[in-house]
This record gives C-alpha cells, structure tokens and sequence, in this order.
C-alpha cells in the first residue's frame, strides 16, 4: 500500500506539529506550565554551570563530568522547548523538513551523549571508591577529556545513523505529525515507505546503547556495594553511600523513560503515551537533575550558599 502511495504523491517540504490536541484555553495553560518549567531548567542548569566554575573546591572529575551533564541538559531541552513554547499560542505549527532534521540531529546527539555520560560517571563513582590510591592515575585531566570526547563521539555516530535513516523514507501527502516535536516514532508513522528496517535500526541502536551503559553502570555499582558493606561504621557507609545516591536518582529517571519509549517494539503505536513520556525525559528530567545534585549534594549546597553569602555581602 506504503509503495503505491509512494507513486503517486509529492515529496513533503514541512511538517505540521500536532502537538497536545486540546481547546485554546487549556493550550494557553500548557504554554505556561512548559515556559515555567523550560525557566527553571535554564536558570538551574546555568547555575550548577558557573557553581562549579567558580568554585575552586568543585573542580574535580565528578563535578567535571556533573558540568558537562548540566550542559547535555540544556542543550537538548533548548532544542525542544522553544518551538514547543511557539506552538501553544500560534496557529502556525509548521517546522520545515530540514528544521525537523536539525532538531532531531540535535535532540539525537545530546540524548545518546547523555546516556554514556552517565555511564562514565558510574565509573569515576567506582574508581573513586574500589581504587582510591589509583583514582588520580585513572581520573587524570587527559583521562576525563577523553571519556567525555568518547561519550559525544557515540552520541554522534547514533545520531547520524538515525538521523540518516529516519530522513531517508519518503513522506508524501500526510505531513502532520502527531508529537510536539519530531521524533522517530512519530516519523515512521507518517512515512509512505516501508519503516520495517528503520523500526528495527531504532530498536537495535536504543537498546544497544542501554544494554551497554547500563551493564558498565551495574557492574560499577555492584563493585562499589560489596567495596561498601566491608567498611566497618556505619557512618562511613552511609557518607560512601551519599555521593552516589544523586547519580542512581538521575540514571533510574533517565534510563527508564528512555526504556519505555524506544527500546520496546511497540512504542510506536501510542502517540498519546509517547508524548506523555517525551515531556518527561525532554522537559522533567533537565529540570529536576540540578536539584536532585544540589539538595542531595553537600558539597554542591556548600558552594551554592558561599556564592549567595558574597553576592549578598555585596549589597
């Protein structure tokens, strides 16, 4: 059916973004709940950025590899939210073909990246508490550029394969896209080709990518209790413990909306759930991480009130 329709229609230049199908009213109240929320994560992921800047004591691997995260971010929200915001209150919902393959590049890249950003902190987690006496050798300056440079090349090379695939089908006649903003599952569905192959290369990537992040995560994790449970106080486990619990917060909310959303053949067939569950990885999640690692964090709150003491010092 997909082949004959492929006959007999013209190429789309733009896309119609569906977005939330509701009344004005409730539009004009999902515009200020997404700008309230898109408000917090620029002001709260700018200030963990120049928080760890400043302050001299944050400059180590783990809060080089949190700045970065800060950064990944509001990067991908940034891609998202604006255009989001637009759509409320216009009646103009178009995104031109290449804007839509700029924003997915875009959103592609920071996601993955992030994924194996989290990884990578698991494992200075894990050098830091199994191999204390090596941690400076393993966590050198060069060793964590070289781990962040790897997690964006991997963001890189899974963007480009999606990006190249997803916008290789032909979409032809039916152009609006259910979703509020271009994603691959919405994509494929509105493609006259056959997406049998792009299903199964979204599949394969995305579940490529959590196994293997996931599985360094496990296996650092798992090394870090049983290094743990042989300290003898108490208070030293729970202290051991504390550092790591803001990193466990962020994966568990980061890998299990990406789960539910890509990584199962049939989350392509509700547009409704994937929305719902877009919003949160794309919009909730950038907001909640710099406060997850600031109100669980005591070096991160120590900072943030020495800089608010000077700030106020100065009036």
């Amino acid at each position: 059916m997909k082949s004959e329709l492929n006959q007999n229609c013209s190429e789309v230049t733009e896309f119609i973004l569906l977005g939330f199908r509701t009344s004005p009213e409730v539009q004009i109240l999902l515009f200020l709940l997404f700008l309230l929320i898109y408000m917090v994560i620029v002001v709260g992921n700018i200030s963990m950025l120049v928080v760890i800047k400043i302050d001299s004591r944050l400059h180590t691997p783990m809060y080089f590899f949190l700045r970065n995260l800060s950064y990944l971010d509001l990067c991908y929200s940034t891609v998202i939210a604006p255009k989001t915001l637009a759509t409320f209150l216009s009646e103009d919902k178009k995104i031109s073909y290449n804007g839509c393959a700029a924003q997915f590049f875009f959103f592609a890249l920071c996601v993955g990246t992030e994924g194996f950003l989290l990884a990578v902190m698991a494992y200075d987690r894990f050098s830091a508490i199994c191999s204390p006496f090596l941690y400076a050798v393993h966590m050198s300056q060069q060793a964590c550029v070289r781990l962040v440079i790897g997690s964006y090349m991997c963001g890189c090379v899974n963007s480009m394969i999606q990006t190249s695939f997803t916008f290789s089908l032909r979409f032809c006649g039916e152009n609006r896209l259910d979703h509020f903003f271009c994603d691959v599952p919405a994509l494929i569905k509105i493609s006259c080709a056959d997406t049998f192959v792009n299903e199964i290369v979204l599949f394969i990537l995305s579940a490529l990518i959590i196994v293997t992040t996931t599985t360094v995560i496990l296996i650092s994790y798992a090394c870090i209790i049983s290094t743990v449970l042989k300290i003898p106080s108490t208070h030293g486990r729970s202290k051991t413990f504390s550092t790591c619990s803001s990193h466990i917060t962020v994966v568990s909310l980061f890998y299990g909306t990406v789960f539910f959303m890509y990584a199962q053949p049939g989350a392509i067939s509700s547009p409704e759930k994937s929305k719902i569950i877009a919003v949160f990885y794309t919009l909730i999640i950038p907001m909640l991480n710099p406060l997850i690692y600031t109100l669980r964090n005591r070096e991160v709150k120590n900072a943030v009130k020495k800089i608010l003491l000077r700030i106020t010092s100065f009036h």
